[in-house]
């Protein structure tokens, strides 16, 4: 399962570690800005007062209400994902993942969850039947983009000694006393 790593502790969330929106870094922006000025280097975007280009290959356009483009987003760039679920499957430490191959990735994530669930089903005698990946999206705070946030993974399995359990023959007895006379053949 995919989880915020701030928040339930499963996999998929996203959890941002360093500096975020609204975090400071300590420096002054002042001094960066004096630095980038174009006498001094020579860099118009420093002197137009646009940031660094963090996420190489994303879109420049800033959208409206928001404070940086995704090519300048630095909370896209920190962000991490961690499984927080008992399996032995991919991203148990917090790791970086791109916003454009999150949604490959965590699918690929949450398809272990799958396949370890058909693995346990075969080795104790029980039978899947129900898998359900549900992959969630969420819109980034600073930039606006659309990304995948993480994935949950649900599944049913049914063994074969459950019709040996006490509510098991409860409810065949039920069964056996509501199904006689249900089915008429009125041609006979």
């Amino acid at each position: 399962m995919v989880g915020p790593i701030s928040g339930s502790g499963s996999f998929g969330s996203y959890g941002v570690w360093g500096i975020g929106p609204g975090m400071s870094t300590g420096r002054s922006i002042g001094a960066e800005n004096a630095a980038g000025a174009v006498g001094a280097s020579g860099n118009v975007d420093a002197a137009e007062g646009k940031k660094p280009v963090v996420n190489p290959g994303e879109s420049t356009t800033v959208q409206p209400g928001k404070r940086v483009s995704p090519a300048e987003c630095q909370t896209c760039k920190e962000r991490k994902y961690q499984d927080g679920s008992d399996e032995m499957v991919s991203f148990k430490s917090a790791q970086h993942i791109s916003p454009t191959e999150a949604g490959n990735r965590v699918r690929a994530h949450e398809q272990e969850h799958v396949a370890n669930a058909y693995e346990k089903a075969e080795q104790k005698g029980g039978k899947v039947l129900q898998a359900s990946v549900s992959i969630h999206t969420a819109i980034c705070p600073e930039c606006g983009r659309t990304y995948v946030s993480g994935g949950e993974t649900n599944t049913k399995i049914q063994y074969s000694n459950e019709e040996e359990s006490p509510y098991m023959k409860a409810r065949k007895k039920m069964d056996a006393q509501l199904l006689p006379g249900m089915n008429l053949d009125v041609s006979a």
